[in-house]
């Protein structure tokens, strides 16, 4: 199977005038089996930017799954509809359920929500989230490629020190390795990154992945300037992130890196829930 990451499209902020085309183009060239958006589909919640949010995930040909942002509430200028109603245009333009689910053979994927009105930018993970991931995964066959989405980051990126990671990250974190998550997609800091993660007390290995801005012009340290989306690849086996960079000067996006990884419970070749 083949899944397309993305994540901070900043609708509001966007870096060049083809490049949503070429975004979709280049996904919908690859056949993915579904799209996953990790949050901050817009600058500042306006409806204009949720309606072209919108047209987006309509232009691809794979199912969405799509979680909201720090960007995607209210901004503060809008205090009372930021803290009671934060996520209402979120949920009229894009998703009722910011908490959604995808399955596929072989996939299970689960979307949760980091993005609250009382938070400024680092976001949290409450215990109806945490418990969403415990009840999900443990219903899920173990042989089954198992994927969770946040836009707020659960560790520390070796890469980028002192960043902002969402509140209960390590409970999280803990609660995703435990029920044998594979993969975390994430967004949120505008820099892509792949990493592996072991707690100490748990054999369990997941990756974090963590996309860049695939269509703003908010990239951030070494990736200024600079946008991003994931292409990975899911075997019997193994899995691989490719990084693809866009380049501005042919309009299009190129494989920049990739990465390989163990599946650490292997689909068996005879399951009906192989991905082929």
């Amino acid at each position: 199977m083949r899944l397309a990451h993305i994540s901070d499209v900043h609708f509001g902020r966007i870096a060049h005038p083809d490049i949503v085309a070429a975004l979709t183009q280049e996904i919908n060239a690859a056949a993915v089996d579904a799209v996953i958006l990790s949050g901050d589909l817009t600058q500042r919640a306006r409806k204009r930017e949720y309606k072209a949010a919108a047209a987006l995930l309509s232009a691809f040909e794979a199912p969405t799954l799509v979680v909201p942002g720090n960007h995607d509430v209210y901004p503060w200028w809008h205090p009372i509809k930021r803290l009671r109603t934060p996520l209402t245009r979120f949920r009229r333009y894009i998703d009722a359920n910011p908490t959604p689910t995808l399955e596929q053979p072989g996939l299970a994927v689960l979307g949760i929500n980091s993005a609250h009105g009382y938070t400024i930018k680092g976001g949290t993970i409450g215990s109806e989230e945490r418990a969403a991931i415990r009840r999900y995964f443990s219903e899920q066959p173990s042989e089954v490629f198992k994927v969770l989405v946040v836009h707020h980051h659960l560790i520390t990126l070796k890469m980028e020190r002192g960043h902002d990671l969402a509140r209960h990250a390590r409970r999280t974190l803990e609660m995703a390795i435990a029920h044998n998550v594979d993969l975390v997609l994430c967004g949120h800091l505008h820099i892509s990154h792949v990493e592996p993660v072991t707690l100490s007390d748990q054999a369990h290995q997941l990756v974090i992945a963590s996309a860049g801005t695939a269509t703003s012009d908010r990239g951030r340290g070494s990736n200024e300037s600079t946008n991003y989306f994931n292409l990975i690849t899911v075997t019997d086996d193994t899995f691989t992130i490719a990084e693809h960079r866009f380049v501005s000067e042919d309009g299009r996006f190129v494989e920049a890196r990739t990465a390989d990884f163990p599946r650490m419970t292997p689909a068996p070749s005879s399951s009906p829930n192989t991905a082929a």
